[in-house]
């Protein structure tokens, strides 16, 4: 018994001491009997389930119903479910779980198919044309400052969305002298330093009142909220659309509400695909990302300067924080060389520029 007791204690000295040596041969075998073990595969169900989950969802997001927006909402979101992926890694390792591990490379690769694009620089240093588009907000404390901000970013085409009566007179005022031709339609304008033609509004179904079961005429608003004109360049004539879709909103009775935008994304689909001009530019606040099932129409058509040409998400909204690029510039027939976010104003938006190219 006590030879026993001893040639055990014999061997397990001899097994920690060659722990101990920490040689690569030791050490693969440590490894190869941690995986091939029972236990770390059975354990974290639950958070290898979750990670499943994750990459579905981002997977076949389109595949989600929309019903109380709940489809727009998830695809509005969809590039910060990226942040539960270390959330669910840490827990992984916390737990010590080889699958809920392995079931993270499913969210991983679904993110980066998505968004991986975005992550590098993409823009080219030659520019033909450079466009700004900006909701300066109905309750800017400073347009004229703003103005003077945007008129310094040196750009020959400048849309400005969310135009109040009140403060027009101002950013026409600002603006004249960099800036020679402009129009005004609505609460959206257009600003050039070259001349425009053939301007007139674009209907995007923008008549509507409160939710809710009653809409009262006497309530209900009319305004234009979208034009399209032509810049004449040297390259020869540009189409530029500037719009301004409708607000989407979150209640606890109709959820995620985007009826009024979706409205208007399809009216302007509809203006986009009819238009025959060679080369189009789309500018302004279409109040949703361009995941969003609601701009198919849009989007078949049209490509994205800062997924073609940018660095990063390109987030416009809120100014504080942004967490959502809201604020789009899309382009047919040209190519976008560069694209990026100017600087905070008096908005709650930032501005949006880009750089395209013949």
């Amino acid at each position: 018994m006590t030879q026993v007791d001893t040639a055990e204690a014999g061997q397990s000295g001899a097994e920690i001491r060659d722990a101990g040596t920490g040689t690569p041969r030791t050490d693969v075998r440590r490894a190869i009997r941690i995986v091939f073990r029972p236990e770390p595969w059975k354990r974290g169900p639950v958070l290898a389930a979750l990670a499943l989950l994750l990459g579905l969802v981002m997977l076949l997001h389109a595949q989600i119903t929309d019903r109380g927006g709940l489809g727009s909402l998830v695809e509005t979101c969809l590039p910060w479910f990226g942040l539960f992926i270390p959330v669910l890694l840490a827990g992984a390792l916390w737990r010590r779980s080889a699958s809920a591990v392995a079931a993270l490379l499913l969210p991983v690769t679904a993110w980066l198919s998505l968004f991986g694009g975005l992550l590098s620089d993409k823009s080219h240093p030659s520019t033909d044309l450079t466009v700004v588009s900006h909701n300066v907000g109905a309750g800017n404390p400073d347009p004229a400052g703003t103005a003077r901000d945007l008129a310094a970013s040196g750009a020959e085409v400048l849309a400005l969305e969310e135009v109040t009566a009140q403060a027009k007179p101002l950013y026409e005022k600002e603006l004249e002298k960099a800036y020679p031709y402009h129009t005004v339609q609505g609460t959206v304008g257009l600003w050039s330093k070259l001349p425009l033609s053939d301007t007139r509004p674009v209907d995007i179904s923008m008549d509507y009142g409160p939710l809710g079961d009653t809409k009262p005429a006497d309530v209900k608003m009319a305004y234009n909220r979208a034009l399209r004109t032509t810049v004449a360049t040297d390259r020869g004539p540009l189409t530029v659309y500037v719009a301004h879709l409708g607000s989407v909103r979150v209640f606890p009775r109709n959820g995620f509400w985007t009826d009024s935008r979706d409205r208007g994304a399809q009216a302007l689909g509809k203006a986009i695909a009819a238009d025959r001009s060679e080369r189009v530019v789309l500018l302004g606040d279409l109040n949703g990302t361009l995941d969003d099932r609601a701009f198919a129409g849009i989007t078949s058509r049209m490509n994205s300067a800062q997924e073609a040409a940018g660095d990063g998400f390109g987030f416009s909204w809120p100014t504080t924080f942004p967490v959502a690029r809201i604020d789009q510039i899309l382009v047919r027939g040209v190519q976008p060389t560069s694209s990026w976010v100017l600087p905070a104003t008096g908005s709650d938006h930032r501005p949006v520029a880009a750089g395209i190219s013949w």
